[in-house]
Order: structure tokens, then C-alpha cells, then sequence
């Protein structure tokens, strides 16, 4: 049975743009864009050319006296424990957090974080440092009032050094006020906090400007959208100091030591301007898609709710709670029948415990014990999706 792969919030597949990049820059067989000699300066160029192409795509700019930075790494994970710890190690004029003779201080992350945020917000906690976590409503937006009061709230340990919301949830696709808590941010402190977001899951999918949202650093990952896998990036505007967490030679600054694949960023580039050539039409016919599948599914079992559905939500993403079964038995049942889905992050796969994020929305247990997470991407057709739900019928009917 050919399988319907609507897990894009997990990885998606190579789009054609990014497969001819890559086969294009491999043949090319590029030096080490470090060496000095004419190889490596050829290497160089073409990767200097594609961060600056990225850059201005993302809504950043590199060229000018108020530059941004864009650093590359090797994915949306270690883009978010550089924001996370790379900055907090600069608001402690520069002592280096790997150290146990820094002085704590505090952050401020959300509820409904990545686990790549929330495990380096752990490793703080485990140095001293006082983690306040961000509450969600029950559609999994985050609260400002009580952004505020953490922002204004007196602690031996001083204002909060960062704030880490991301743009778009990988669960829910619910999307967060981040232009809004960057304003916050601003006028309740007397320095303004700087704040990061986790912007994996809606670059590619929903138009994303840099500048234009107002944050310190930003994390992207091609993967989740067409691009390639084993690269990311790290946005960071202009003034914002951040120190490495890796530590070697002295490539990008020295804030992310290691040889830079420039295949890696040709493809990376490629599938940025694969979205923007399509950003017009893309989210409409997604969120035309997924409107399709969840009125399919209400319409084959009345009991399904869709977490988060009276929040803004990005336009591929649906978390469904089949009330009165099994999430785990029912991803397995839709497995066999060539549903490829997810039980919520595909960081977490495997995992039986129930998800994070729905349990910070305060949902029943029936709901969070049911929910699949459905994700659709660039390649999705209708037809998939109409095929996909008729499997999805007979799983439910087979398991009455």
C-alpha cells in the first residue's frame, strides 16, 4: 500500500529545487571555504552569497552599517541552545555558563517550547538559574498578562536576561504574538529584554520578516520545508552579542566553529527561494487542504476536535483528539494502513508520555490521550488527502 506521508512538521522530503542544488554544488566539488588558496576563496564566495541571498529572504540584512548575522548550524536544535545559552552567557559580561563559577540569573520561556529550548532552559536550571514558564490559554496561545507579571516580578536574581517564545507551535501549528511580546518586552523593563523565537515550523510555511517581528535572534531549519537535513541557522540582529557554545577555530566569527558545507547552503537557499517563488499560493492551498481533511474527519466521527482550531494556526498543521481512543493504538492501526502521522514531536517519538504541550493547555485527559498530529507540506495533494481519509475511516470502524 503506497503510504500518505502527512508528518511534514517531522522532516519533509526533498523538494525537485533542492535535490538540483545540491546535486549542482556537489559536482562542483567545492573546497573549504576557510583555505586561503583559490579553491577555498571560490568555496567562500558561493557560501557568503548564499548566507546574504538567505539573510535578505528571512527579512534580514547583512550588507550594511546595522548588519545582522546569520549563522549557520546544523539544525533548528542547535540554532535554539545557541540562542538560548549564547546570549544568556553574554548577560553575564561574557562568563561562560560551561563554567560553575558564573552568577545565575533568570529566563523566561513558554510553556509550549520545543524540547530543544526547554532541555537547554534545563541545563540553567541545573547551574542556578530560575526558569519562568510561560502560560498558554487553552487554544495554546500565550498569555501576555501573565507575560507581564513575569516581566515586572521582583527577584534576587534580577530582571529576566531572555525571553524564548517560538512563532509557530510543532504541535498545534497555533501561532504566538511574538511582534507583540518583543513590544512588552520593551516597555515594562528598564533594558529592554531580548527576546528569541523558535521560527522552524512556520518558515515555509507562512511568510516570516526578521526585522519585521522585532526579535533578537531567530532559528530556522530548511528540513521542514523542502531543504535539506544536517543544516539550520541562527538570525541575529545587529547589536545583540551573543558568545558560542561550540568552541574550535574562528569560521563564522568564531560563534560557530567548524567546517561550513556549502552544498548544505546552496540547497538551503534553494528551498527558500522555492517558497518564495510559491508564497502567494502555498498557504491558501494548504490551509484549503487541511480544512478538507478536518471537516473529513468530523464528518466520519463526529467526536474529533481539533486542538487549537480558534487560534490563528499555520495552514498545515492539525492536531486531532479522536475522543474514546488511544493515541498510541490508533498511531499504530493508521501506521499499518499507510498513514504516516505522529503522537507530537518527532523529538519525543517513541515516547508513551502524554504531550507537553497539551497538558500546558489544561486540556481533559480524553482529549490529550487521543490526539494525533497531522502535517501536511508542499507536495500535499488532494487526492492524498481524500485517500488518506477513507484509510482513516476504516482504522476507526475497524477499531469500534
Amino acid at each position: 500500500m503506497r503510504p500518505i506521508y502527512l508528518d511534514f512538521n517531522s522532516t519533509s522530503p526533498l523538494l525537485p529545487e533542492t535535490a538540483a542544488a545540491l546535486a549542482e554544488a556537489n559536482a562542483a566539488g567545492y573546497a573549504n571555504p576557510a583555505s586561503q588558496h583559490s579553491a577555498g576563496r571560490r568555496a567562500h564566495g558561493a557560501l557568503e552569497d548564499a548566507r546574504e541571498e538567505i539573510a535578505r529572504l528571512l527579512g534580514a540584512n547583512l550588507t550594511d552599517r546595522t548588519a545582522d548575522r546569520l549563522i549557520f548550524t546544523s539544525g533548528g536544535t542547535e540554532a535554539n541552545n545557541l540562542a538560548v545559552l549564547g546570549l544568556t552567557s553574554f548577560a553575564q559580561a561574557g562568563v561562560d555558563l560551561f563554567s560553575h563559577n558564573h552568577p545565575p540569573g533568570r529566563i523566561i520561556i513558554s510553556s509550549i517550547e520545543h524540547s530543544s529550548v526547554t532541555a537547554a532552559a534545563n541545563f540553567l536550571s541545573q547551574r542556578g538559574w530560575q526558569i519562568d514558564r510561560l502560560a498558554v490559554s487553552r487554544d495554546g496561545v500565550v498569555q501576555l498578562e501573565h507575560l507581564d507579571e513575569l516581566l515586572t516580578a521582583a527577584s534576587p536574581l534580577g530582571p529576566p536576561r531572555l525571553v524564548s517564545v517560538m512563532l509557530a507551535n510543532n504541535e498545534t501549528g497555533v501561532l504566538q504574538p511574538i511582534a507583540e511580546i518583543v513590544r512588552h518586552c520593551s516597555r515594562l523593563t528598564r533594558t529592554a529584554v531580548p527576546v528569541h523565537t523558535d521560527a522552524v515550523q512556520a518558515v515555509g510555511k507562512i511568510p516570516v520578516d526578521f526585522r519585521k517581528l522585532g526579535v533578537a535572534a531567530m532559528s530556522v531549519a530548511p528540513h521542514k520545508f523542502g531543504g535539506p537535513r544536517g543544516t539550520g541557522a541562527l538570525l541575529v540582529r545587529q547589536g545583540i552579542n551573543l558568545l558560542p557554545i561550540l568552541h574550535g577555530a574562528s569560521q563564522q566569527l568564531g560563534l560557530r566553529p567548524g567546517t561550513e558545507s556549502v552544498s548544505l547552503a546552496l540547497g538551503f537557499l534553494a528551498a527558500l527561494r522555492a517558497w518564495q517563488q510559491d508564497h502567494d499560493h502555498r498557504p491558501h492551498r494548504l490551509a484549503a487542504l487541511r480544512d478538507r481533511f478536518e471537516a473529513g474527519l468530523h464528518a466520519i466521527y463526529p467526536q474529533t476536535i481539533v486542538n487549537g482550531q480558534n487560534a490563528q494556526r499555520l495552514p498545515h498543521t492539525s492536531n486531532v483528539a479522536f475522543i474514546g481512543y488511544d493515541r498510541q493504538a490508533l498511531f499504530m492501526a493508521l501506521d499499518m494502513a499507510g498513514v504516516c502521522c505522529s503522537t507530537g514531536s518527532a523529538c519525543a517519538s517513541g515516547s508513551s508520555e502524554p504531550s507537553p504541550t497539551l497538558l500546558a493547555m489544561h486540556l481533559p485527559c480524553d482529549v490529550v490521550d487521543s490526539s494525533l498530529r497531522f502535517s501536511l507540506g508542499a507536495t500535499t495533494t488532494a487526492d492524498e488527502i481524500d485517500d488518506a481519509l477513507q484509510r482513516i475511516e476504516a482504522v476507526l470502524k475497524g477499531r469500534r
